[in-house]
């Protein structure tokens, strides 16, 4: 009974040591790698390929080039910034392939 006390003390301790305690599975920074968009502090979990490793980025900028909202939660272009809205032609085999990539505008500025 006394080694389990001990044992408990010593993790207890350990874990309350930790200097970062944000998590290794959310509230990842920019860079750190992810599988979801879910998981990274800008909601943006991007791959530049099939088969690159998929890393938390920042959303894209006005006039920059975004995606539509995707189903699996990795993009090949980030969503936009809040406020901004990715105008883009929208289809059923784009959402499939991960390919409705548009550019973020600024829905309260008059087009010309």
């Amino acid at each position: 009974m006394d080694k389990v006390l001990v044992l408990l003390l010593v993790t207890l301790a350990v874990a309350y040591a930790v200097p970062d305690p944000r998590g290794i599975f959310i509230n990842l920074e920019e860079g750190e790698l992810c599988m979801n968009s879910a998981q990274c502090k800008s909601k943006c979990c991007h791959r530049t390929s099939g088969l690159s490793l998929a890393r938390c980025a920042p959303k894209a900028s006005e006039n920059s080039e975004c995606s539509a909202k995707t189903l699996y939660g990795v993009y090949y272009k980030c969503p936009c910034e809040r406020g901004l809205s990715c105008d883009v032609d929208k289809s059923i085999v784009g959402s499939i392939t991960n390919t409705n990539f548009g550019v973020c505008k600024d829905p309260g500025r008059s087009r010309e």
